[in-house]
């Protein structure tokens, strides 16, 4: 491993280091303080008519491939030009929270018996069209599909090859997949999520998967798919600073005030650990405190999931040899909060989603990415799904599901291998779409 030239802080008991300095040590110096949140003013966005149409006044349209670009243009523009026809590798990285579990939280699974199951039902649709470990493809109660349908559709489009990671899957999907081991999450409103040494194994493994990864392709696309991930991201960004925070969901109605009631319940929980932990009491503490930073690997293990740390590893070192695309909404805004623990290379770094998530008029993910690193940019695309003639496709663009399974970075990673025109995506998608039922 690479010695960092930095001087390191004596452990307590002597020079030797602790498991977590090790991990921190290869890129400890690219750490970045996050940049002042932006203005009450600039904060307010006004709901659109449709989830993929008014663009926020900090979008700049790459208007050549229909790609648009949020925050740092330039540096958007130049991710662009240097993976354009290049060579891609969609990873997807299964995971599981029990927090999924709890009423009312998600729109995935048509139960709660069988939201644990779409992770892995994900993953084979992925590969084979249809699911092996349940009887058809993940869908909503009233019939609405996964977004892995975007995917699947867009990554054969520009013939890009994929690979499936179980990063805490409760169950594992039945297809060649890496193996972590790592233990899928627990409802977080009850109990902490998970051990911190499986938070320290996360990062590590993560970090072994993004460099080997990394080796094979110009530019590493990383979705996930983990039913309840916007909350257990919302608490996370909440407890390590990040107050001006609001997430999507893949419900059409968010559940503002259940994510609040678990976040507050898991923040109780953090603030007595803390408390205990120093030897005193947490009397004049409050869940809601703005003042208290804690430390980030106590963050994920009390209120996280195995999908959090584990990305943030593969970030850490994929930067360093390609060019990476979290694709995903406010559950990679947590990725690259926790990622800045680790370090990463910010100038081959960008987010990839879909429109319906930068216009979620119930969330903020361009600010909530503008104030943990304002140097990384975001693009989004949007899938054109509101001129769909199927009824379950123009859901996506009236706020259902609105990303997952890296769609947004999928099909952006398309345009941009294949030159993908989306009215080719649409009629792709439906064809696709009919064959879920035939």
């Amino acid at each position: 491993m690479m010695q960092d030239k930095a001087k390191k802080p004596r452990d307590k008991k002597g020079d030797t280091k602790t498991k977590k300095e090790q991990l921190l040590e290869p890129t400890q110096h690219r750490r970045r303080r996050p940049s002042p949140s932006l203005s009450q003013q600039q904060r307010r966005q006004k709901k659109p008519q449709e989830h993929g149409g008014k663009q926020p006044k900090h979008t700049h349209s790459h208007h050549s491939l229909g790609i648009n670009i949020h925050l740092n243009n330039t540096h958007g523009s130049q991710f662009i030009e240097a993976v354009k026809k290049k060579r891609f590798l969609f990873a997807l990285v299964t995971s599981f929270t029990k927090t999924s579990q709890i009423p009312g939280i998600t729109a995935a699974g048509a139960s709660p018996q069988m939201i644990e199951l779409t992770p892995p039902a994900d993953a084979e649709f992925l590969h084979y069209g249809s699911c092996m470990c349940i009887d058809k493809v993940p869908m909503t109660p009233d019939g609405k599909p996964t977004p892995a349908l975007l995917s699947k559709t867009a990554l054969e489009s520009a013939s890009i090859p994929h690979v499936v990671v179980n990063a805490g899957s409760k169950v594992s999907p039945k297809i060649p997949y890496i193996a972590t081991g790592l233990s899928y999450g627990k409802n977080v409103s009850d109990e902490p999520a998970q051990s911190y040494e499986n938070v320290v194994h996360a990062v590590d493994f993560g970090r072994i998967a993004g460099r080997t990864l990394a080796t094979l392709t110009d530019c590493l696309v990383i979705g996930e798919s983990l039913p309840g991930g916007t909350t257990t991201a919302f608490c996370v960004l909440k407890a390590l600073g990040y107050h001006n925070t609001r997430v999507s969901s893949s419900m059409t109605q968010n559940p503002i005030a259940l994510k609040n009631s678990v976040y507050k319940k898991a923040m109780k929980r953090l603030v007595a650990g803390d408390a205990h932990a120093r030897g005193g009491n947490n009397s004049n503490n409050n869940s809601n405190s703005n003042n208290k930073t804690y430390e980030p690997f106590s963050v994920i293990a009390n209120m996280g999931d195995p999908m959090i740390p584990f990305i943030a590893g593969m970030l850490s070192t994929a930067s360093q040899i390609s060019h990476v695309i979290l694709a995903g909404g406010t559950q990679m805004a947590a990725v690259l909060a926790f990622a800045k623990t680790l370090g990463y290379n910010s100038k081959r770094v960008v987010l990839g989603t879909t429109s319906y998530v930068i216009h979620d008029p119930t969330a903020n993910l361009v600010d909530i990415i503008k104030q943990i690193d304002d140097t990384v940019s975001i693009l989004s695309v949007d899938p054109q799904l509101s001129k769909s003639k199927i009824t379950g496709l123009q859901a996506f663009s009236q706020g259902f599901a609105k990303e997952g399974v890296g769609a947004g970075g999928c099909i952006i990673s398309a345009m941009l291998r294949a030159n993908l025109d989306l009215q080719q995506l649409v009629r792709n998608v439906e064809q696709q779409y009919q064959k879920i039922f035939t």
